[in-house]
């Protein structure tokens, strides 16, 4: 397949240098190396761009995030697209790890085990949500798999911090668009962690490019409905 440089190269250059230059460099809206490759990974995800994935999760292995989190954000990706829409990434990572010399498997970061991860499960939730979320689980056999395969399976996990895990699902849940309640739950999640509403606005800011306008404006405006509050 010929490089899109050479068969659209008008395109390219106007798309590059908004994406790799004004986006990235807009005064008030810039993030963190970690933070943008763990935002812009997570977004890919979340709409099935596998083409950019596999191009920025190499450039994002050559020193902004290692291995382990860049699995952390696939492995938690499940819970938010389903191993359908998951897999595939998966087996693109792993691709790219075993091509650039990085063994594998890598070490487990699992703190759970079979039977406590529903009560480490709760504990997660309500440590992100608050306490009303303590009795949650006994809703109904979904809410009690949120809490256990969700929270207690993955967010529990080491390599991510709950603050980047509640960014990340954020991400997830903006990129594949139709997900705003659960959208404005996550951004509240992210604001009581400390993921603040400037900070979440400069996530979709960076983000924008690889999701579109639609996407962003209906994120932006979760944000800002959590906000008012």
């Amino acid at each position: 397949m010929r490089d899109l440089h050479q068969t659209d190269p008008e395109f390219m250059e106007r798309f590059e240098h908004f994406a790799l230059d004004e986006v990235v460099n807009e005064e008030g809206q810039q993030l963190d190396e970690k933070t943008r490759y763990m935002a812009l990974l997570s977004t890919l995800i979340g709409c099935q761009g596998i083409d950019e994935f596999r191009e920025i999760c190499r450039e994002a292995l050559k020193g902004a995030l290692t291995p382990v989190e860049v699995k952390e954000i696939i492995y938690q990706s499940v819970d938010y697209l389903g191993i359908g829409r998951m897999r595939p990434f998966l087996v693109e990572a792993n691709t790219i790890m075993e091509e650039m010399g990085i063994g594998l498997p890598l070490d487990g970061q699992a703190t759970t085990t079979m039977e406590n991860r529903l009560e480490m499960g709760i504990q997660a939730q309500v440590d992100i949500f608050g306490d009303g979320m303590r009795e949650a689980w006994k809703k109904g056999h979904i809410n009690r798999w949120l809490a256990a395969n969700c929270f207690g399976d993955y967010y529990t996990r080491t390599g991510l911090n709950l603050a980047q895990r509640e960014m990340i699902t954020f991400c997830f849940l903006a990129a594949q668009g139709g997900c705003e309640p659960q959208l404005i739950a996550h951004a509240e999640g992210n604001m009581n962690l400390g993921n603040d509403k400037d900070f979440l606005i400069r996530v979709v800011s960076q983000c924008l490019p690889y999701i579109g306008y639609p996407r962003s404006l209906n994120a932006i405006s979760c944000i800002n409905k959590v906000s008012e509050n």
